[in-house]
């Protein structure tokens, strides 16, 4: 009788558990990002790199330092 009684009270704490863990869960926010990056093309070299690695000028976006002091690039 006490081993019927153990098991009966072993697996009403794992279903106990189980529906904790599951309500937990559940009720956590999804992480999403707050602005999603978005791929800009260097006006000097034509390299797409994501905007918070870029540099701005004007309308125009650059790769590195470098570029962004030489200026655009032939397009063609």
């Amino acid at each position: 009788m006490v081993r019927l009684l153990f098991w009966i009270a072993l697996i009403a704490a794992a279903f106990w558990l189980w529906r904790k863990f599951k309500i937990s869960q559940q009720s956590r926010p999804e992480q999403r990002l707050e602005d999603p990056l978005t791929m800009v093309r260097c006006a000097h070299c034509g390299v797409h790199l994501p905007n918070d690695r870029a540099l701005r000028l004007g309308n125009d976006w650059y790769c590195s330092q470098a570029h962004l002091e030489q200026g655009p690039g032939r397009q063609g």
